[in-house]
């Protein structure tokens, strides 16, 4: 058996209370801090899966809990070797309850400008591919994977972006490709969530369902 939450969601009108955001946003609320006083949220997945929509309306539903995007912190140069900066200007000062200070990367410009600051909150949402890679899980509380096969998720983000942004994503693709095949983050999720014509629903991840005991146990919500 396995976790089901359901619900529709119109877009674009406000997301209604009782949905599986919210059921979500209590469930990430009662978990125990794991950076210091912070409960941190990572949620991966391929580009182009969605997962800064979801963060932005699960950010919401969190009272607004501040929303730390990888695409911040990362850059032309840098798909995905940002772990040390990351670690040394957020989760490091977040560790001992202080406020943060990250450069923010500019995509057009190509350049880090001034430093943005990140204050310690009940819960932080690290949104980003790479959110779950293996530095950061021991401070995550709670890891979420966006569950969309990587060629659809390409797809819609390549539509997205334009043909202008060809070279990039060709680039991108590689990267990617390189980055889970020696650092995966789906095999530590705890949970997945997917995306339908009805709205969203999470189910345990392959970390959650070692925890409960295997894919077999029943799980509810007030577990």
């Amino acid at each position: 058996m396995r976790v089901r939450f359901r619900v529709r969601l119109p877009s674009p009108l406000p997301i209604a209370p009782g949905t599986v955001i919210h059921e979500l946003a209590a469930l990430l609320r009662r978990l125990p801090p794991s950076c210091g006083p912070v409960r941190l949220i990572g949620i991966d997945g391929h580009a182009g899966s969605g997962k800064s929509t979801f963060a932005g309306r699960l950010s919401r539903a969190l009272d607004d809990a501040p929303v730390l995007r990888l695409d911040d912190i990362s850059g032309h140069d840098e798909l995905f070797d940002w772990t040390g900066r990351l670690l040394t200007q957020v989760i490091e000062p977040l560790s001992r309850g202080n406020t943060a200070h990250y450069a923010l990367y500019d995509w057009h410009a190509r350049r880090f400008g001034p430093p943005r600051p990140l204050a310690p909150a009940p819960v932080i949402l690290v949104e980003g591919v790479g959110a779950g890679r293996r530095a950061l899980r021991p401070r995550l509380a709670h890891l979420l994977w966006m569950e969309l096969a990587r060629d659809e998720a390409w797809a819609r983000g390549r539509a997205r972006d334009g043909e202008e942004q060809r070279e990039f994503w060709d680039g991108w693709v590689r990267a990617e490709r390189e980055h889970f095949a020696e650092d995966p983050s789906r095999p530590f999720a705890d949970l997945l969530v997917r995306q339908g014509a009805e709205g969203y629903e999470a189910v345990p991840g392959p970390a959650g369902a070692r925890r409960a005991g295997g894919p077999h146990q029943i799980v509810t919500h007030g577990d």
